[in-house]
């Protein structure tokens, strides 16, 4: 029981003995004191004072002197301001705490819960490589489902891969007709990012065949369209002519946004690659073949990255195999009378009712959309695992999205539908701007990787740690660790609701907020380790002596790892995570660094109290696991040394 569960149980006892009153735990506020008063936690009063009938600090001083009498090993003392009552722990609390957690690894983690929850992140599209986009949704997923794990929750991992559509066709068709039978092999080019490269080839072709179009049709030529396209293109190309359009930049590139999409839907490679997909669709052999090849390519490339940044799956889930599932759904809601027929045959479900609009489920001939696909793949994502919670890591552009597949589900008795949950997240930019995947200018993981652990050797290097007797191999490891913790710690670290811009020289500096810093710390505290011997001997030592200030700070912080556990996973943010890390190397370093007159005021290597080193050899391997196990939840190695 974390103190402050006791605190809350201490206080319900209380309440009981002077006022009668049965209160749950969980109503009484229990908060951190403030710095300028005395104390380490804070009861709230106020809302005792309906059945105490007393003033907020007049129950305060009569509940501060039942605890300090009743619960002598837990409060010392305590003072009242205002409406709240300020606990001093006893100081033998946190000795007993230091005994019996000081070796513990897996201190804080909760036990197993009986819940079960699949945590689906990652989700590429298989005609380009991994991007800096995909590194924070990678990241966040992982990170999400190793601290449901430490709440006691069964997780699943889960990948939904976007391996059909329009987009695979395009990568599909440019090597087809540009790469002159290259492969991975032949020309030594990872396989997704060789696929990517004639996604892009795409793009740039579409872009060239599309600009003659858009100078037609600026023209007021519309030869390449029909009737009912030709009406809407006269009435945009009218509209640039308008004053009050001219004269405002935003509606002019709407416009010409709207001019420029349709041209690229004329322009000849996307009507063959239009072509191909419904070649796909129908099961052509030779395109299937194909798909496969280049697919595998994308598959083998995609596991090396995953490799490098430590991301793991339990089940994956492919979008060409799941496509389909949803019409099922979609007949029985048409049977129930849930969803209703256009005159085209089109299936939609109308949920103005629910201040949303109609949607489409079915096209007229029959095609699926991706409402679709996920109302499917939803049902049988629930039908693998019956799981409690079904947590999708997507980005805040398909909040709509999500908000009305949740929607769908209850209004079609979906089992799956309470569970459904969107961990929505801001999007990734560089300094310099936003990515953009059609014209090539996005990051590769990859390439983002290779340069995190060469900024971390250049960084590591210029910091003049002792790096001589480390091996190349050695070496190699500390400076990949570094470099992707760094990386992973600064892309968690911001709630993920926040967009943010990712900087990665700023990312990797050994003394700001950062995952360097956090590595150091570690690392210092096991070099201390090592120089003074082992702890494993201090099992059964317990200190009975006054604790110092920070000594007591550095305890006070590792006791809330697991109610800093548990704001995690309510705030379903790596961020709480993140912070406490950081915190608590913080006050290490802090603590490690303090002087008097040049003097060490907590030595330990040159502690001659024997029991002051003991005591402070267990508050620092306690710091030294619980840095490490939190850096673990962020999906971040720490080393030994650095």
């Amino acid at each position: 029981m974390s103190v402050v569960q006791s605190i809350r149980m201490a206080a319900v006892a209380a309440i009981k003995s002077l006022y009668d009153q049965q209160v749950a735990a969980t109503d009484i506020s229990v908060n951190i004191t403030k710095p300028e008063f005395e104390g380490e936690y804070t009861i709230v009063t106020f809302p005792f004072t309906k059945f105490s009938r007393q003033k907020p600090e007049e129950a305060g001083q009569n509940i501060g002197e039942y605890l300090v009498a009743n619960n002598p090993e837990l409060f010392s003392a305590f003072n009242v301001v205002k409406g709240f009552l300020n606990l001093t722990i006893n100081a033998q609390y946190w000795s007993n705490f230091l005994k019996k957690e000081f070796t513990n690894r897996n201190f804080g983690v909760q036990p197993a819960n009986g819940k079960k929850i699949m945590v689906e992140y990652s989700s590429p599209n298989t005609n380009k490589p991994l991007h800096l986009g995909h590194l924070r949704n990678n990241f966040l997923g992982f990170s999400i489902a190793e601290i449901l794990k430490a709440n006691g929750y069964e997780v699943i991992k889960a990948n939904l891969v976007n391996d059909r559509g329009i987009h695979i066709c395009k990568s599909m068709l440019a090597w087809q007709e540009f790469a002159h039978g290259d492969t991975p092999a032949s020309t030594g080019i990872k396989g997704d990012h060789l696929v990517g490269d004639y996604y892009v080839k795409f793009e740039s072709v579409v872009k060239e065949q599309a600009e003659p179009i858009i100078d037609r049709v600026l023209e007021h030529d519309f030869r390449d369209f029909n009737a009912a396209e030709t009406e809407k293109l006269e009435k945009l190309v009218t509209a640039l002519h308008k004053p009050e359009v001219k004269e405002n930049e935003e509606k002019v590139a709407k416009i010409m946004g709207d001019i420029k999409e349709a041209a690229r839907n004329k322009t000849e490679i996307m009507l063959q690659a239009k072509i191909m997909l419904q070649q796909w669709e129908a099961g052509n052999p030779e395109v299937r073949e194909l798909w496969n090849t280049m697919n595998g390519w994308v598959y083998e490339g995609f596991d090396v990255t995953y490799k490098k940044l430590g991301i793991d799956f339990d089940k994956m889930y492919y979008e060409s195999q799941t496509y389909l599932l949803g019409k099922d759904l979609v007949e029985d809601g048409l049977r129930k009378g849930v969803l209703f027929k256009k005159e085209d045959n089109s299936v939609w479900i109308d949920l103005t009712a629910d201040g949303l609009d109609e949607k489409l489920l079915l096209r007229g001939d029959g095609t699926s959309v991706y409402m679709t696909q996920d109302l499917g793949t939803a049902r049988l994502k629930y039908d693998d695992y019956h799981m409690d919670q079904s947590i999708y890591v997507v980005a805040d552009e398909q909040n709509y999205h999500f908000k009305v597949l949740q929607l769908i589900l209850e209004k079609l008795g979906e089992p799956a539908a309470p569970g459904i949950f969107h961990l929505s997240y801001g999007m990734v930019e560089l300094p310099h701007g936003r990515m953009k995947s059609r014209e090539g200018t996005v990051v590769d993981a990859d390439d983002m990787i290779d340069e995190m652990v060469k900024t971390a050797a250049v960084k590591t290097q210029e910091a003049g740690k002792k790096l001589a007797d480390f091996s190349e191999n050695e070496l190699d490891e500390l400076y990949e660790t570094i470099g992707l913790g760094a990386m992973k710690f600064f892309l968690l670290r911001v709630d993920p609701k926040k967009r943010m811009i990712f900087n990665p020289e700023e990312s990797i500096d050994l003394h700001g907020f950062t995952g360097p810093y956090i590595q150091y710390a570690h690392a210092r505290i096991k070099s201390i380790i090592r120089a003074v011997g082992e702890v494993a001997n201090l099992q059964d030592y317990t200190y009975q002596g006054t604790l110092l200030p920070l000594e007591k700070e550095l305890l006070f912080i590792n006791e809330q790892f697991p109610t800093i556990l548990a704001d995690a996973h309510k705030e379903m943010s790596p961020s709480v995570i993140a912070n406490y890390a950081f915190l608590l190397a913080q006050t290490f370093n802090a603590f490690y660094a303090e002087k008097v007159d040049n003097v060490s005021v907590y030595p330990i290597r040159d502690e001659a109290d024997a029991d002051k080193k003991k005591l402070r050899l267990q508050i620092i391997q306690l710091t030294a696991n619980t840095i490490a196990k939190s850096m673990q939840l962020l999906g971040i190695r720490v080393p030994e040394r650095m």
